[in-house]
């Protein structure tokens, strides 16, 4: 058996106990996590299907997207499966996978254990907003209030304030902001510098964090960037030869520097907001060794992703016509910026076991 196949199956039987002990209990509030709720917000990375419901190009509603999801359903997730918000929502025991805000199907009970308020394409710098159509980190607030009216109707206003307080939160985003308005295409950003947009950005994460803090949650995860060069997009941007493809020194070098000063910046923040844990969550390193020691996942292919030629492909480019690689447990990514499930299983642990750490 492929070490890829045995990592997998032992992560998803570790998850199948962790759901069956969390649903065993008939509770309101899930005694069987550390955490009531979790609740997230941030780009494609963590959107489970938002993106479905709104005006946007920016989709993956169809196959092969969702390709070894349950069910085989293509859910809006980017990705062959289950995102970053399910693994950890699995492994913490608080449900099996995390829905969309704007699913109008939406039960009590989904509302009562958190969602998802994430939009693909968005970022902190409106101008990526505009350029993807996607749900500005503004509107993923105004949707928390919205879902916390929604609460109140459920449990009343003193249940839900202590549900929203400490459920686990989950912010991601950045990556398109430097993509779309730094590396890829003009953009007027591009006069503030790396330096430049870096506190920019920052400035923009420090209002959202605000924001949510106001809102009333308290325990605030704040995932860093990926390594940035070693999308395989970057690469075809780079206009790399087909067989010297490989990441981009420099703009893992940006995503290094960006994290350092996110992490500064939220022990700042966490400082002038009482009873606050916000902390950030590094992404980096596990992406980062997946892409240099991929033998030891069982990765055969970093620099392409799973679907088509893996250098374009990417919404409605990766469709039902497009052909797919056999087995995407071999590939470090499923399009040209979406890891695979199986990558995701990997970065979630290392995720845990930061969440543990920090609030344990």
């Amino acid at each position: 058996m492929l070490i890829h196949e045995i990592i997998f199956m032992m992560i998803i039987t570790t998850i199948q106990i962790l759901t069956c002990y969390a649903n065993a209990t008939n509770e309101t509030i899930n005694t069987a996590s550390m955490f009531p709720a979790i609740l997230v917000f941030g780009d494609s990375t963590i959107d489970t299907g938002n993106n479905n419901y709104i005006s946007t190009i920016i989709r993956a509603n169809f196959p092969p997207y969702g390709c070894n999801f349950p069910g085989r359903h293509a859910t809006g997730r980017f990705s062959n499966g289950r995102l970053i918000p399910d693994f950890i929502a699995s492994l913490m025991g608080i449900k099996d996978t995390v829905p969309p805000f704007l699913d109008p199907h939406l039960s009590d009970s989904d509302i009562l254990t958190g969602v998802c308020f994430a939009s693909a394409g968005s970022g902190y710098d409106n101008y990526t907003d505009l350029a993807t159509l996607s749900l500005s980190v503004d509107k993923q607030a105004d949707m928390l209030r919205s879902y916390v009216a929604r609460l109140r109707r459920i449990v009343g206003e003193e249940k839900a304030g202590k549900i929203v307080s400490e459920a686990l939160v989950i912010v991601s985003s950045g990556t398109n902001d430097f993509d779309i308005n730094l590396y890829d295409t003009p953009s007027p950003r591009v006069k503030l510098g790396v330096e430049g947009y870096q506190d920019f950005i920052l400035s923009g994460v420090h209002n959202f964090v605000q924001e949510l803090y106001d809102i009333g949650c308290r325990k605030i995860m704040v995932l860093g960037l990926p390594p940035i060069g070693c999308l395989p997009v970057q690469m075809t941007m780079a206009r790399q030869k087909q067989n010297e493809r490989r990441c981009i020194d420099k703009e893992n070098s940006d995503s290094q520097e960006y994290n350092k000063k996110l992490k500064k910046s939220l022990t700042d923040i966490q400082s002038n907001l009482t009873g606050s844990v916000i902390f950030y969550a590094d992404i980096y390193a596990a992406i980062l060794d997946m892409a240099t020691n991929p033998q030891s996942y069982g990765i055969k292919e970093t620099t392409r992703g799973c679907c088509g030629t893996g250098e374009l492909e990417l919404s409605y480019l990766c469709n039902p016509l497009t052909r797919t690689c056999p087995d995407a447990n071999d590939y470090l990514f499923w399009d040209d910026i979406h890891p695979t499930q199986l990558a995701y299983l990997v970065v979630s642990l290392s995720l845990v076991d930061q969440i543990l750490h920090v609030l344990q």
